[in-house]
């Protein structure tokens, strides 16, 4: 899958620059001070300065990223140690670590910049299929177990503050295709999922995905989560993808559906280049859509491949209810992903 694979190499100066205030406010004050540049008083157009610079940044890059595995490594003993005695470093680590700064805005609207970070951790005291999930992310996504490409953040949809929380819980990978899930969300408030995931190879290029997710909290008590995704590889670089999802709840008794389709193309170096037609409604609303349009992205690494940039520019077009007129709308966003 062209959108999903791993980006390596081809750092930009402009990527660094970036990272350089996301590093700042992550790394230890001592790291912060070292990346500090010590030649300010050069021209910027002085390539030894901005050589240096770039160097700093970079070492400041690492030790950001440094810092933050420490940390979910620390987290992760400490919640193995409630279960056992085992050291932690007799099997246990911290995997799909991921650190993202995202700042977006449509026209009409204001800025909106959000953190998230989510982590996933082996622990050596429980059974060989168990994991802990960990992290800050929209609380209503992650308990519906929404597609990330259907986030309000990949469609450029300013986010509900309140919606932001701290999540963990315990999972059980019972098979291959089928896992459980007990967490937690903005305090003590439960949830339990059952996920259930197939991949079909349907030729030797078309790869088809289902994807069931049901699921109990207590703000919606049932509900259900289906997906599905088509792709189809048009040359070595270039794919096509058509995802589509609905959720259901017993509290809202309508389907929130969302649907994109996208072509992505991938260039050298792993950079990726996307443009989507993204559309999202719910049953019973009388406007069929009530936000579909068009957006540009641009994806490559910013630093070796743990660092990844991304820019988007969309055109939607919203309508909120039936009483409203349909508008339109510009909007863009940028972000950072750290992996670890």
């Amino acid at each position: 899958m062209l959108w999903c694979g791993a980006c390596r190499c081809g750092g930009t100066d402009l990527g660094l620059s970036i990272l350089f205030v996301l590093a700042a406010a992550l790394a230890p004050p001592d790291a912060v001070a070292q990346g500090q540049p010590q030649a300010a008083s050069q021209p910027l157009t002085d390539p030894p300065a901005a050589a240096q610079a770039a160097a700093e940044a970079a070492g400041v890059a690492e030790a950001a990223r440094r810092t933050a595995r420490s940390t979910a490594e620390w987290l992760a003993r400490g919640v193995d140690s409630w279960f056992g005695d085992k050291p932690f470093t007799e099997g246990g680590k911290v995997t799909d670590g991921r650190l993202s700064v995202s700042v977006l805005k449509r026209q009409g609207e204001s800025v909106d910049a959000s953190v998230r970070f989510n982590a996933r951790f082996r622990l050596p005291n429980l059974t060989e299929r168990a994991y802990v999930l960990f992290g800050r992310d929209d609380q209503r996504e992650i308990v519906s177990d929404t597609p990330e490409a259907f986030s309000r953040q990949q469609r450029l949809l300013k986010e509900n503050t309140a919606d932001r929380s701290f999540f963990a819980g315990v999972g059980l990978q019972w098979r291959d295709d089928v896992d459980f899930r007990l967490g937690f969300r903005g305090g003590i408030k439960p949830y339990v999922q059952g996920r259930y995931r197939r991949l079909w190879q349907v030729g030797p290029a078309d790869l088809v995905e289902f994807r069931q997710t049901v699921f109990w909290s207590l703000a919606d008590h049932v509900g259900s989560t289906t997906a599905i995704s088509v792709e189809h590889a048009l040359s070595p670089r270039l794919a096509a993808r058509w995802l589509n999802a609905a959720t259901i709840t017993e509290r809202t008794r309508k389907f929130e559906w969302s649907s994109v389709l996208g072509l992505y193309r991938a260039f050298p170096e792993h950079r990726l280049l996307s443009l989507e037609l993204p559309a999202s409604g719910t049953q019973g609303s009388g406007v069929g859509a009530s936000d579909y349009g068009v957006q540009v992205k641009w994806e490559q690494p910013t630093y070796r491949d743990w660092l990844l940039g991304e820019v988007v520019v969309g055109h939607f077009w919203p309508r909120p209810d039936r009483e409203a007129a349909r508008g339109r709308a510009w909007a863009v966003g940028a972000g950072l992903k750290l992996k670890f």
